[in-house]
């Protein structure tokens, strides 16, 4: 079980939401690439960094900040990357910069098409970022509800081919509220691709909750306000998923 520092990205520094509200930041570091050290440090095996700037404006906005952190992290520290990506050139300059995995988030619900040819063209490198509330996907930073079916939506994805399903539950994202275990799992079930939890974590009981139920398809979790507010203490969770991980 992987457990994920986010590394959120607004105006530069190193910020987290509550609910993707973007006026409701709270800014945690002025310099991004020094907390990718951090978590490097404290023995993270992958980040996951988001343009939350280029999120909100369909491009990106904060490519010289994010070298900066891709660089801190180095090779030994996978970052998952995305917020505002949505053509095939961003991707490859993306990943040649060392981002080892795409995240699609919006363009992946509006623009299927566009999924398609960056899972075929970048295979093995693109995740899909998939943000619900009661089994329905929303876009555009939460602000719009889809009719679109989380689970449908999932599967139609994999038979592209992409790599791994980052699942929200965005009604507790950033409130400290508990992860959402069963809506969680149950996505993890109707697929064969891994499953990242997210949204709402908020300390060992959550990091427990998942590790149960790894072996149904859930690779791991990000967490973000608990381990910047101090609810969770990530070498703690590090070692509870260690210690379930040998049995």
């Amino acid at each position: 079980m992987l457990i994920i520092p986010a590394i959120d990205v607004k105006d530069g520094r190193c910020v987290r939401l509550r609910q993707g509200d973007m006026n409701e930041a709270t800014v945690f570091a002025e310099d991004p690439s020094r907390m990718a050290l951090h978590w490097k440090e404290l023995g993270a095996q992958r980040l996951h960094v988001v343009d939350l700037n280029g999120a909100a404006a369909g491009r990106p906005k904060n490519e010289a900040v994010i070298k900066k952190i891709i660089e801190a992290a180095g090779d030994a520290l996978p970052v998952q990357l995305g917020g505002g990506i949505r053509d095939l050139d961003t991707i490859e300059k993306y990943l040649d910069m060392g981002a080892a995995y795409i995240v699609i988030g919006t363009a992946a619900v509006k623009n299927p098409g566009f999924l398609q040819e960056a899972a075929t063209a970048f295979a093995g490198h693109i995740m899909v970022s998939l943000d619900a509330k009661d089994g329905k996907v929303a876009v555009e930073g939460w602000s719009k509800m889809t009719g679109h079916d989380v689970v449908d939506l999932a599967l139609k994805f994999q038979d592209y081919g992409i790599e791994t399903v980052i699942y929200t539950a965005i009604g507790r994202d950033g409130m400290l509220s508990g992860v959402n275990v069963e809506a969680t799992l149950k996505l993890a079930r109707e697929l064969r691709i891994p499953v990242i939890a997210s949204g709402g974590l908020t300390g060992l009981s959550d990091i427990e909750a998942l590790c149960e139920i790894e072996s149904e398809g859930i690779a791991g979790v990000i967490t973000g306000r608990a381990i910047y507010q101090g609810t969770l203490d990530f070498r703690q969770a590090l070692v509870l998923a260690q210690r379930y991980a040998q049995g």
